[in-house]
């Protein structure tokens, strides 16, 4: 399947004014790029199951780019990252922040490196580990999951990660009501918020869990 950029281009400013972001032309053309690149490894080293460019941009990029307001804090870690996500198209968004990419797999973190090297992103640091073997110089300021784990294995396997002020930024699907439910006394959900990705069908949900 070619990848037509004009269809990209636009699936990607309709997507950006339904959200209500404004990106430069620059940074538009930079998450382009980054899903010519998936599309192009993902034929050798399976790095996604979504096939089609199209799909992409919006299951990979515009869902990516829903979490960017909500976004604080500097230094941040994006924990079973896959072939970046959403911690790339987030570094496209803010340049001024720093986010670490951490994956097990040696073949997404090979692409990361490969995307930070070709698209200059300097403000991204790809790290093959697991997570509960990641021991960071400093705490992050948040730690970044989509589709990573439960609410309850993600807290557990990361919260060496983040000090007393730090925060967990879940990405999920339906409300995970059960899952909050298990979460026990050292965690609270502080903030929750529905998320609407354009052209994205199913529920998106936004949640911060502070240690409590």
């Amino acid at each position: 399947m070619s990848i037509d950029h004009q269809v990209l281009h636009q699936i990607l400013s309709d997507g950006l004014s339904t959200m209500d972001l404004t990106l430069t032309s620059e940074q538009q053309q930079k998450l382009i790029d980054y899903v010519a690149r998936i599309h192009k490894w993902n034929k050798a080293f399976n790095l996604t199951s979504v096939r089609d460019p199209e799909q992409m941009m919006v299951k990979h990029i515009l869902d990516s780019l829903a979490v960017a307001p909500h976004i604080d804090g500097e230094n941040l870690i994006d924990v079973g990252t896959g072939p970046g996500l959403p911690g790339i198209p987030l570094s496209i968004v803010y340049p001024e922040k720093h986010f670490t990419l951490l994956d097990s797999l040696g073949k997404r973190v090979r692409f990361m490196k490969q995307c930070a090297f070709e698209m200059k992103l300097d403000n991204i640091t790809p790290i093959q580990s697991r997570v509960e073997a990641h021991q960071p110089e400093q705490y992050y300021d948040a730690v970044l999951s989509r589709a990573f784990a439960s609410l309850k294995d993600m807290l557990h396997w990361c919260q060496h990660l983040v000090d007393s002020e730090g925060k967990f930024l879940a990405l999920k699907g339906q409300y995970p009501a059960e899952e909050i439910a298990e979460l026990g006394d050292n965690f609270a959900v502080t903030h929750s918020v529905k998320l609407t990705v354009p052209g994205l069908e199913g529920e998106r949900h936004l949640l911060t869990v502070q240690k409590s």
